[in-house]
This record gives C-alpha cells, structure tokens and sequence, in this order.
C-alpha cells in the first residue's frame, strides 16, 4: 500500500511539473524561437542543481568509470535530441497538438521494448495501437496550428524518448549501486549540456545575453524569469519521471505517459484559449481512448504454450 501510495505521488509530481514546464516554456517560445538555446539554457539550470545537490550532500555523488560514462552516452545522446524535438515541436505547433502526436509513444514503445528487450506484445496489444494512430491522423488533419516541421519534430521525440526509456531500463539491470536512478539522470543532464552546447553556439550563435535579448524588444527580466522557472520544472518533471521508470517497465512508463498527455492537452487548452475542431477533438479523444484500451490490454500476460 505504501509503495502504491509513494508510486501514485511520483505520478502527481510528474503531471504538475510537466504541465508548468510547457506553460512557461511555451509562452517563452513564443516571442524568442530559438529552441536549441532553450533546451541548452534548460540542460544548464538541471546541471546547477545537480551540481549543488552533490555539493551539499543532498545526494552522494556516484563513482563512474570510463567504462560507465560510455555506456551512458547513447543515453544521453537520444536524451538531447528527444528534448530538442520536443522543443522545436512546441515552437511550431500548439502544446495540445504536440502531444497528441506524442500519444503515439506507445506504438514506438512496444517496437523498441520488442527489438531491444525482447517483450513481444500480444496481438490484443498490436490492435489497440490501430485507434491511437489512426486518431492522431484525424487530429492531424484537422490541427489549425499544423505544420510540418512541428509535426516531424514531435514525432522524432517519441523515438528518441522511448529509445532512452529502453536504453534506460537496459542500465539500470546492470548499474553499479552508486548509479541509482537520481545520479543516473544527473549524468546525463551534464553530458547533454556539454553535447549541445557546442551545436548551439554553432548553429543559432549566443543568443540568450541580455544584450541581445533587450534588442529584440522583449521584457529581459520576464524572459529570464520564465525561462527559469521552465529549467527548474524541465529538471523536476524528468527526475521524477527517471524515479518512476527505475520502478515499472518501459512500457507502463508510456502508459502513464500518455495518461499525463491528457491532462497537459487539457490545461494547455485552457490556458492558451488553443481553437480545437469537432473533427480535432474526436481524433484525439480516439487515439486517448487507444491508449487507455492499450494500458488495459496489457495487463493481460500470453497463455505460456
């Protein structure tokens, strides 16, 4: 009872910080459409904590080897792209519209969890996905914000996610016990820093100096402010998200994922007054009910032969 309890908070904590994160990241994205400068400024505020959480002794810091720091690279490799394209897609399109593209996590779930881990899914499972691709089509079609750059970018962040997910999974069988959830997560926000700031600087110059944030006309310290606010809810909700997958599976991770879609489409909606369609709310309502029918269908194990 106590560790569903302790489960079901994680969750909470999960949605909350998520849905504060694209409200502010949003509303920055909005008037300064530099994503790689965000996703950076973000990596950079989680590394400031992670830095000051070993410092103080909030959380021991892990011993890595050579060894561990390559097996975690790929994983923070797919972390930064996942992030970057989830951003870009947020620049581009409504934040409804991204995530109901990323309703399709499930899909892309079961592909890798089958290829890397070797969990088949059963066919009740294979058909449960048709509704969840076939609703986030009608959505799709029917999206006033829709372009395409926003929806590719979506879509290559359900891949790099779910990559990461199984990756994850995959090390944390085989970490050592100094590499617990928390310091694996922390690795790679640092790593992540240091592989796309390089890209960033390269790609759309320094542009986060309040120099040339006050050339544009913005409000510095509003800008700022958000912007932070964005980091620390960006770190938060991956964190816990991290906590979470340490204690079910890959698959269930996308399960409460996608439950967490709902409830971000939802608020965005209402906070950014979104116009939604008759035909564009069905198709999301359809590829939500697949996934809900999914994360039953699940549960149901194979008949061993």
């Amino acid at each position: 009872m106590l560790q569903t309890l302790q489960l079901g908070g994680l969750f909470g904590l999960w949605y909350l910080f998520n849905i504060y994160f694209n409200i502010y990241n949003k509303q920055v994205l909005k008037v300064f459409p530099y994503p790689m400068t965000m996703t950076t400024a973000q990596f950079a505020v989680g590394t400031v904590f992670v830095l000051l959480m070993w410092t103080t002794n909030l959380h021991k810091r892990p011993k890595i080897s050579s060894s561990q720091l390559m097996a975690i690279l790929p994983l923070a490799m797919v972390h930064t792209m996942g992030n970057l394209f989830t951003n870009m897609s947020l620049g581009k399109v409504a934040v409804s519209f991204t995530h109901t593209i990323k309703a399709m996590e499930p899909f892309f779930s079961v592909l890798l969890s089958a290829l890397f881990l070797g969990e088949m899914p059963t066919p009740w499972v294979v058909l449960s996905i048709i509704p969840i691709v076939g609703g986030v089509a009608l959505a799709s079609m029917t999206e006033a914000s829709f372009n395409w750059a926003g929806f590719w970018s979506a879509m290559a962040s359900n891949v790099t996610f779910q990559s990461r997910n199984v990756l994850s999974k995959k090390l944390m069988i085989k970490k050592e016990e100094s590499l617990d959830n928390i310091n694996l997560f922390s690795v790679i926000t640092i790593m992540s820093l240091f592989l796309l700031t390089p890209v960033t600087l390269f790609v759309e110059g320094a542009k986060f100096t309040p120099a040339y944030v006050q050339s544009t006309g913005l409000n510095l310290q509003q800008i700022y402010t958000r912007s932070l606010l964005a980091g620390l809810c960006f770190h938060a909700y991956q964190q816990v998200s991290y906590m979470i997958l340490s204690k079910v599976s890959p698959v269930t991770h996308s399960v409460g994922n996608c439950v967490k879609r709902v409830v971000v489409i939802v608020t965005s909606v209402l906070f950014f007054r979104t116009p939604v369609s008759p035909i564009n709310s069905l198709g999301t309502g359809v590829a939500l009910a697949g996934v809900f029918l999914y994360s039953r269908l699940k549960r149901i194990k194979p008949k061993a032969a």
